[in-house]
């Protein structure tokens, strides 16, 4: 039994992060993934620190699982096998801004006119159409033009950043990926495929839906503001530090787990209080819970709060997270090889099939690579060597 996506080719543009998020989370799904990299049009994200042989963990973990090959597509003869290429593919994923891929005649009606069923993914901030649509934008400007920045926060520090790119992954990655997947089951029904209009900005502004909702059917006067709501601030709900300044997250929302709670502080009292839903009552339960979760070690309160079922649970780094038996009962790290032959670890895949991949990999483009593609779609050793020679790839 194969993993789900086997069959499926995809032909990846993109760099940063949207994009590769996207296409590894196919890839991890078992799609057959080919990095097209332009070359002269460097990867930032493959300098970030801290870094493996030159090469980013962050870049080698968003793209595991791909094949590579490096065109520059500023040449014709690279057009030429990129549209070679989609002939044989499912699905384009590009993250240029609109009219890029238009400029270079890989656009979607381009590319459409050589295989009907391709699907064509494009992700960008703004869309493909609109009064922003060549404005340049990172995830932080997303999230504050969707209307998710005004009430994440609390009204003492303000709009707060991620420690994740919500806009990006969230609403790039996330939605390209099921938007793709969804145009992959219609093809099989009308034999079409189609463009897929993904915009970051779009899809944050979608993700306020639990809140915005009230904003967007009433307006102004329904609009979630800061440390308004039972999620953001406005509630006992939140991070409370320990006396060794570590942090303990406190979610006991719902009367049977706020008892709980309450009870284990000695304080089964204020429960009362948690049903106010004056801010200001809010903000004095939470000026008194600071001051006695303040009193004691974190390694007390995880004592104290174990026998309880009241969604209470300490704040983990990244590297103690992965090293927790949660983690490794859901085997979330994997060992993986890098191009040089090494072992590393990272985060695996989080949706678990029955199937997994006996081997996960790591490629990066090699002429060796980029030779076998070209000679599979019928190219000629000479002609190939001509393109190497005139640095058509690399």
């Amino acid at each position: 039994m194969s993993l789900p996506l086997k069959k499926l080719k995809v032909l990846d543009f993109s760099t940063l992060l949207p994009g590769p998020y996207a296409t590894m989370l196919m890839a991890d799904m078992g799609a057959d993934i080919l990095r097209i990299e332009a070359i002269g049009r460097h990867d930032l994200v493959k300098a970030f620190q801290p870094s493996l042989d030159g090469c980013s963990y962050a870049y080698l973990t968003l793209n595991r699982n791909k094949k590579a090959i490096a065109l520059d597509l500023k040449q014709q003869q690279a057009i030429e096998v990129v549209k070679r290429l989609v002939s044989e593919y499912d699905v384009v994923f590009e993250q240029f801004r609109p009219g890029v891929m238009k400029k270079l005649g890989l656009d979607y009606q381009a590319l459409k006119a050589i295989n009907p069923k391709l699907i064509y993914c494009s992700i960008t901030g703004y869309g493909q159409n609109g009064c922003y649509k060549n404005r340049a934008g990172h995830d932080i400007n997303y999230l504050a033009l969707s209307g998710l920045s005004s009430f994440s926060g609390t009204q003492a520090t303000g709009p707060t950043l991620s420690g994740t790119q919500i806009a990006d992954i969230a609403g790039g990655s996330h939605h390209a990926v099921m938007g793709g997947l969804a145009a992959l089951i219609s093809r099989a029904s009308t034999g079409k495929g189609q463009h897929l209009d993904i915009s970051m900005t779009d899809a944050a502004f979608s993700l306020t839906g639990m809140f915005g909702a009230g904003a967007v059917a009433i307006g102004k006067s329904g609009d979630p503001k800061l440390s308004s709501t039972v999620l953001n601030g406005g509630h006992f709900y939140g991070y409370y530090q320990t006396l060794d300044d570590k942090y303990l997250s406190i979610g006991s929302l719902e009367p049977k787990f706020a008892s709980a709670f309450f009870d284990s502080i000695e304080r089964p009292n204020w429960l009362n209080r948690s049903y106010s839903a004056l801010t200001l009552d809010q903000q004095l339960l939470i000026d008194d819970i600071t001051k006695i979760i303040k009193q004691k070690s974190l390694s007390y309160w995880l004592e104290k709060f174990a026998p309880l079922d009241a969604c209470i649970e300490p704040v983990l780094t990244v590297s103690q997270a992965a090293s927790s038996q949660l983690m490794k009962d859901r085997n979330m790290v994997v060992q993986i090889k890098t191009p040089t032959g090494k072992s590393i670890k990272q985060i695996a895949p989080a949706v678990k099939f029955t199937t997994t991949y006996d081997k996960m990999f790591i490629t990066e483009p090699n002429i060796k690579e980029t030779t076998q593609v070209l000679t599979d779609l019928g190219y000629g050793q000479t002609y190939i060597e001509q393109m190497i020679a005139s640095k058509v790839l690399k």
